[in-house]
């Protein structure tokens, strides 16, 4: 089974500086593929401390001059936030610098913050997003953005450089509304599981997914999904539940901040149904108890409970790998290293020994061999 590494860039650290962040979240991104990471991720935020990786792509194409073997995801580029055209040129420059190892990710966002930063009408943002999903996959299959929508008009433009293989096989997206899904579908796009609903509701919009997608492809199996994982692993069990107690409860703590999803004027935003009922039932039942509900749906424990987690969730989703973090919630540094080492040397070996029968990140087309690659192998 895949295994990635999430950077997550957040700076819930008093006193600590952004700077201090950033060399630490990319000296933590540094370790992915020496430890034996299959692929190295980040996710789109914008105008406060929760995420500060404004642009995911910049992120990921230095990393894909430090690495030669890993892939290269988003998770996600929030497309209401961007014109389409840059976005598609965007995932073809990587593709190209780092030898197709692009994974591209997309969303529709959730955070008022950015909206109203952007100064965006989120009321937009599920049409936005199944207009541009469309324009930008289109593009990157054939070369060529087009597109004749309500929000989205484009006369036929050329990307260049040219994509350098389809993202057929290598495209999901965190939004699995019918209408969403089925432009996916219609791509082979997967779904990125990124756990903040009850199990049953993700399950239900899974399978929601899943049949709209064989109605789409003639009866065609989806692709597996991938799911995010906050992740705590140590070897005493004591510190093990202290990592949830102060850092996973921290993280979902500033999910909720972020997110505002105690705030029950999301019932006036179209497109935001679901989240308008959680606000009423965060405020009916408490703040606290919502967090430990967030913080639950994560991953911690020792190596042998972190490990039989992760496989019960692969069970359940019949997801094709996971993204793990390891840094968050104001977790100190030095915890965030042993964090990780623990779990690559624990647990790492025994999940990427699942078999799920598919690979994450592999083009249903082969790229050609990338020209600098070739080189080096022509030098050796």
């Amino acid at each position: 089974m895949h295994m990635g590494y999430s950077a997550f860039f957040q700076n819930k650290i008093p006193g600590m500086s952004d700077a201090e962040v950033y060399a630490h979240e990319l000296s933590m991104a540094d370790l992915a593929e020496p430890l034996g990471f299959d692929s190295i991720w980040s996710a789109e935020h914008h105008f406060d401390d929760y995420t500060m990786c404004p642009n995911v792509l910049q992120f990921l194409t230095y990393m894909a001059g430090r690495t030669t073997r890993v892939k290269l995801g988003s998770m996600v580029v929030v497309l209401p936030w961007h014109d389409p055209i840059r976005v598609a040129e965007e995932f073809s420059v990587l593709d190209h610098m780092s030898g197709g190892r692009a994974i591209l990710g997309m969303g529709r966002g959730l955070g008022r913050i950015e909206f109203e930063g952007f100064q965006k009408d989120m009321n937009e943002s599920r049409q936005r997003f199944i207009e541009y999903s469309d324009a930008v996959l289109n593009a990157l299959d054939t070369g060529t953005i087009q597109h004749d929508g309500e929000l989205y008009k484009q006369v036929p433009t050329d990307i260049r450089p040219a994509p350098f293989a389809t993202f057929h096989g290598r495209a999901y997206m965190s939004a699995v509304s019918p209408e969403s899904a089925r432009i996916g579908a219609r791509m082979g796009a997967g779904v990125l599981i990124i756990a903040q609903k009850p199990w049953d509701k993700t399950l239900e919009d899974l399978e929601n997914y899943r049949t709209i997608y064989r109605e789409e492809n003639d009866g065609a199996e989806p692709p597996k999904p991938i799911m995010l994982a906050f992740i705590g692993c140590h070897e005493d069990a004591a510190t093990a539940q202290e990592m949830r107690a102060k850092y996973i409860r921290g993280y979902s703590k500033s999910a909720l901040d972020h997110y505002e999803f105690n705030n029950e004027g999301l019932a006036d935003v179209k497109g935001y149904e679901y989240y308008a009922g959680l606000s009423k039932n965060i405020n009916k039942h408490g703040v606290d108890q919502f967090i430990d509900f967030l913080a639950d749906l994560q991953i911690w424990g020792t190596p042998d409970e972190v490990y039989k987690k992760m496989a019960d969730y692969q069970r359940m989703t019949d997801c094709a790998g996971f993204m793990g973090v390891f840094s968050y919630g104001g977790m100190p540094h030095d915890m965030a290293k042993q964090n990780i080492h623990t779990f690559a040397e624990k647990v790492l070996p025994r999940v990427k020994a699942l078999d799920v029968g598919v690979e994450v990140g592999r083009s249903d087309i082969n790229p050609r061999p990338h020209p600098i690659q070739a080189l080096a192998a022509a030098a050796e």
